[in-house]
């Protein structure tokens, strides 16, 4: 039996569209091609992935008929492999457009297939439940047959799938549960995450402070009274002695977001994207940081060719005008790379990850704001210059300090590669151990205990060094209980995964009361209690990262495991229904087949939502509490979405 019913969706997301047509090749041959288009920043999982990773492609039939399957479902087009760090293995998945083919052999005079093709999506936010495309083919195995049921041998498309609108019937519960709450979770206000922007601002600021931290440094420090002065020498005209200098700025900003333009425009997004996550490159990474580790500590110094600079300060010299500051201003470039180029090779690095456009032009933009900014400010104001610190040994001990820094997150490309390859040499506690050593170091050299080439003599200890060296201690000593299994919330981006560690006493974690609705509402109901539902997936990572950073936190497991039921549901369980159940959806039937297709059901139908991680708080009447909550990290934001709820299924 059929059922259906209109609803409105709120949230639903429908970012492939498949068409599927079937192909004949001769009498005995045919295939059946699923053609998918992709939107930006979704990407579509292939055929035969591991199964603790991500949702595969499968192609499933219900009924055949004169048909037989020939081989198994092939991927087709460019397929992308890349390390996933969370479900630490390589996977495999499209992008833009997927397709996928089938080939079957025709087995008598007349043919009937009918089944779906199942196929999983994420972006870097959220995952989808598994999708199915049904699909309904017959034909003739003769030539002058048809390819399909079409009298004129045109393919046949198969139905193209839009969001849908399902409805909650008897078939499915029997309960009041099930009562679609759209409008009234649209009442809260519809939660709508800017991580796209956050991240961007994210990107400028950790430019901004690699650019101030790289001022600081003897290649940099004492060439701004030099060239400060100069421009304020060089004319008579103070005003336009403060224009060359605001010049000068813009063109140190314009070469270093240009750099940045290019670095995107020669590899391409998604390209530096497969790099950060490719086992290969983040050991070139590794070794690159490690060197530029050395260098820092003053093992060697790392130069461009001395000819390159040379010709272009002759040239500044040559010409006047515009062209002359933006030549001194790329000689100033050159001359700093030793100095510049670490930090700027480990943003570029970071950014790479984000799989943006602009990312790297976003951070160089930053980057060169901290650098122009001292020679406009001091242009403007030139009594500043009697005031700024003489150049000193101090400027070795930041040169040190990043060397330090840079070596720490060395290591996290190694464990990228690590993981990839299965080598297990850099385990969680491994890894955790070698930072402990590392920023016990940093303590110690920040205290005159260590002492590296370039280093003064002087044993003193200033006030500002020691309250470095006192931090840098404090966290070394924050990660030793993770040797031991603690969470270590501000070092999880960074380290291996905890399903690496050995050793593991921390059993702080949030385990759902029941895994099925209905019988969760019925428990809440008998208790007088709210319900948090959580729509998640075994295949969705943000569920996963939500898991680990957020409910780990005291006071919200507190909350979810004594003030609410918690009633998890898989959208993507495989576990069989005891019978199929067909809805109608938009005119077009779909049937649900298991626990995951009448949970994903469930979101759509009650909530207008279809991604995951999906959070809601409901009554145990079924009406929502406040608004839902996706993938946000933030535990303040998340506490308050559960204390809201909570606040209001008391009134």
């Amino acid at each position: 039996m059929v059922f259906g019913l209109t609803v409105a969706y709120a949230q639903i997301q429908d970012p492939v569209q498949f068409k599927t047509e079937l192909k004949k090749i001769s009498e005995t041959e045919a295939q059946i091609v699923f053609t998918g288009t992709i939107d930006e920043g979704w990407h579509v999982y292939s055929t035969d992935l591991p199964e603790d990773g991500p949702i595969s492609a499968t192609f499933n039939t219900d009924k055949m008929e004169g048909v037989e399957l020939d081989g198994k479902l092939t991927p087709e087009g460019k397929e992308i492999e890349n390390f996933d760090k969370m479900f630490n293995m390589n996977v495999r998945y499209f992008e833009n457009k997927a397709t996928f083919v089938q080939k079957l052999k025709i087995t008598a005079a007349t043919y009937f297939i009918e089944g779906y093709l199942q196929y999983g999506s994420c972006n870097d936010e959220n995952c989808l439940p598994p999708t199915n495309v049904e699909f309904s083919f017959s034909g003739k195995g003769v030539a002058q047959a048809a390819q399909a049921s079409n009298e004129e041998g045109d393919v046949i498309p198969a139905m193209e799938l839009t969001p849908a609108t399902p409805v909650a019937d008897s078939a499915v519960s029997t309960s009041d549960y099930w009562t679609p709450v759209i409008d009234k979770l649209n009442a809260f206000g519809e939660e709508t995450a800017q991580t796209a922007n956050r991240s961007w601002i994210y990107i400028f600021f950790a430019g901004f402070i690699g650019g101030l931290l790289a001022l600081f440094t003897p290649c940099v420090w004492p060439i701004i009274p030099m060239t400060v002065s100069f421009f304020l020498k060089r004319s008579k005209d103070k005003k336009k002695g403060i224009r060359d200098a605001w010049t000068y700025g813009a063109s140190i900003v314009v070469i270093y977001v240009t750099l940045g333009l290019a670095i995107t425009l020669i590899f391409g997004a998604s390209a530096l994207n497969a790099l950060s996550t490719n086992a290969v490159f983040n050991i070139l990474f590794f070794l690159m940081l490690v060197v530029f580790a050395a260098s820092f500590f003053g093992a060697f110094e790392i130069t461009l060719p001395s000819k390159w600079s040379n010709a272009v300060d002759s040239k500044a010299e040559q010409t006047s005008g515009l062209l002359s500051i933006f030549l001194m201003a790329f000689t100033l470039s050159l001359v700093s790379f030793s100095c510049t180029g670490p930090i700027i090779g480990f943003l570029l690095v970071e950014v790479s990850t984000t799989g943006s456009v602009v990312a790297p032009a976003i951070g160089m933009l930053g980057f060169a704001l901290a650098l122009a900014l001292p020679f406009t400010l001091f242009a403007m104001f030139p009594s500043w210059l009697k005031q700024m610190p003489k150049s000193g040994g101090w400027m070795n001990v930041i040169k040190v300090t990043l060397g330090f820094l840079e070596l720490a997150f060395a290591l996290k490309f190694l464990s990228v590669a690590d993981l990839a390859y299965g080598w297990r040499i850099l385990d969680r506690e491994t890894f955790l151990a070698l930072w402990i050593v590392i920023f016990g170091l940093l303590g110690f050299y920040l205290l005159g205990k260590i002492k590296f080439p370039h280093d003064d003599d002087d044993t003193t200890v200033s006030v500002p060094r020691f309250f470095m060296a006192l931090c840098s201690l404090a966290f070394a000593v924050y990660m030793v209980p993770g040797l031991w299994g603690a969470p270590l919330k501000a070092v999880s981006a960074f380290a291996p995964p905890m399903n690496t560690q050995d050793f593991n006493l921390y059993k702080n974690e949030v385990h759902a009361q029941f895994d099925d609705f209905d019988a969760g509402m019925e428990y809440a109901k008998r208790n007088g209690k709210p319900v948090m539902l959580d729509f998640t997936g075994y295949g969705c990572v943000n569920c996963r990262k939500m898991e680990l950073a957020v409910w780990t936190d005291p006071k919200v497991s507190k909350m979810i495991q004594e003030d609410y039921v918690l009633i998890t549901l898989y959208v993507d369980n495989k576990t069989p229904l005891p019978e199929n159940i067909k809805v109608t959806e938009n005119g077009k039937e779909r049937t649900l087949r298991t626990l995951g297709d009448k949970w994903s059901y469930l979101q759509r139908v009650k909530f207008g939502a279809n991604a995951q991680p999906f959070y809601v708080l409901i009554d145990n009447e079924g009406n929502p509490l406040n608004k839902s909550y996706s993938y946000d990290e933030d535990i303040n934001k998340y506490v308050d979405f559960l204390e809201t709820g909570l606040n209001n299924y008391k009134k």
